[in-house]
C-alpha cells in the first residue's frame, strides 16, 4: 500500500474506494454493492483485519489515477495506473511483479 500512497494525489490521505464481490461474501445481495470508502493510508485494514477474510475485489483511488483488481481464483492481483507507478512496482525488491502483455 505504501507504493500506491506514493503515487496518489494526497499521499496516504488520498480517498480510496474498496469493492467486495457479494458472491465472495456469501451473501448474494446485489442491492448492497459492498463498497467502502476510506484513506489509502488505512487500506491495509481491508486486507489484514477484514471480516470478509479476503481482499477487496477492487480498490481504487477516488480520482481514478490507479486501480487494483483481485480475483479469488487468480494467482495475482492486477494494477493499472501511470507509468511511474508501474515502474515503482516492477523495481520493488519486496514484491513479485510481472508485466502482462497487451492484448491485441
Amino acid at each position: 500500500m505504501s507504493i500506491l500512497a506514493k503515487f496518489s494525489p494526497a499521499g496516504p490521505d488520498t480517498r480510496c474506494m474498496a469493492y467486495y464481490n457479494p458472491l465472495m461474501l456469501g451473501v448474494v445481495d446485489f442491492d448492497n454493492l459492498h463498497v467502502r470508502a476510506g484513506r489509502i493510508g488505512d487500506a491495509e485494514i481491508l486486507y489484514d483485519r477484514s471480516e470478509a477474510g479476503f481482499s477487496p475485489s477492487n480498490l481504487w483511488a477516488d480520482d481514478r489515477s490507479w486501480v487494483l483488481c483481485t480475483d479469488y481464483n487468480l494467482w495475482a492481483t492486477k494494477v493499472a495506473g501511470p507509468p511511474a507507478l508501474t515502474s515503482a512496482l516492477l523495481n520493488d525488491s519486496e514484491i513479485e511483479v510481472v508485466r502482462l502483455p497487451w492484448a491485441h
